[in-house]
């Protein structure tokens, strides 16, 4: 479960960013990642494990920037290393991504990059969005993202920033929460109001097929259709759970309904097309060690208990 931070203000960004990041961890991750802009200079950092591996990373960095992206990551394409994790850039590295959701169109997307002399340095399907906007990109960045994601197949929650366009963020959403902020030092945008909950209460929720381009005084919507939207903004009372029931009454229901796109995600991220065997980031360096193994124990909580009981009839 993925989730993204974002802030542009009158205040350092680093911070910010990582209090959000540290507020979504309750989603689980497997490496989290940040990118702030200071002028049209952008730092980028990222890092496998707990939010706190990449923030002692950056500890004692002077990052001055005022506005920034970040991202924790749940591997579905690629595995979970630091080469895979979020935000990426294009090859110039004047765009940064990151990405919440499942390009299912990324193969033969990628496929039509590379016949432009574009290079993957990744497994991700991110990395197609970053190269794509900056294919589109003629100075407009709303509109090199609005490009784009016609092109897409599947679901997205993405934040963009561009070197070129200090102070200056878009975001876009299609089947992935993403949530903006309006707050008194600046904006924000994030998947889970939970990332900005010490900032402000004041939110507009983006519907599916919408842009938002932020600012550390304005904010606009738009369609996908470059049309724009005008929304009134709603004063929140903020609970943890609420933002993830997603309308359930509890987590055991709508955990139950996601099992066929969560299967499906699982696979998805694991499988090569065109290829019949699956990458199982992380089992290989200690496969041997696997093979030895006489007993497994499955450990769980929750709804994860009861799939895990039915996963050793499986092993049996």
């Amino acid at each position: 479960m993925c989730g993204i931070i974002c802030y542009v203000g009158k205040n350092k960004a680093k911070p910010v960013l990582i209090e959000g990041l540290k507020r979504l961890e309750y989603r689980g991750y497997d490496s989290a990642g940040l990118a702030i802009q200071d002028g049209e200079h952008i730092d980028y950092y990222r890092a496998v494990g707990k939010v706190v591996e990449l923030e002692r990373r950056i500890d004692g960095m002077e990052i001055r920037g005022t506005a920034g992206i970040a991202h924790t990551r749940w591997a579905t394409h690629g595995e979970p290393n630091e080469r895979n994790a979020h935000p990426h850039c294009d090859a110039a590295q004047n765009i940064f991504v990151v990405h919440n959701g499942i390009i299912e169109n990324f193969y033969s997307l990628k496929k039509k990059l590379e016949k432009f002399g574009v290079v993957f340095r990744t497994e991700t399907d991110t990395e197609v969005l970053a190269h794509l906007i900056a294919q589109h990109f003629k100075g407009d960045l709303v509109e090199a993202v609005r490009k784009s994601i016609e092109q897409i197949e599947g679901t997205y929650g993405l934040a963009v920033l561009h070197r070129q366009l200090p102070g200056q963020i878009v975001v876009a959403r299609l089947g992935s929460p993403m949530i903006i902020g309006l707050g008194e030092e600046g904006h924000f945008a994030a998947s889970d109001t939970a990332a900005m909950v010490n900032y402000t209460n004041k939110v507009v929720h983006l519907n599916d097929n919408e842009l938002a381009f932020l600012t550390k005084d304005d904010f606009a919507i738009y369609t996908s259709q470059a049309k724009t939207v005008q929304r009134p903004l709603e004063i929140v009372e903020w609970q943890p759970e609420d933002s993830e029931l997603n309308g359930f009454p509890h987590f055991m229901l709508k955990e139950i309904f996601e099992q066929p796109e969560t299967v499906m995600n699982a696979i998805r991220g694991r499988m090569e097309p065109g290829e019949g065997v699956p990458k199982l980031g992380g089992i290989m360096p200690v496969w041997d060690d696997l093979l030895k193994c006489r007993y497994i124990k499955i450990v769980a909580c929750g709804t994860s208990y009861y799939a895990g009981c039915v996963g050793r009839y499986i092993f049996e």
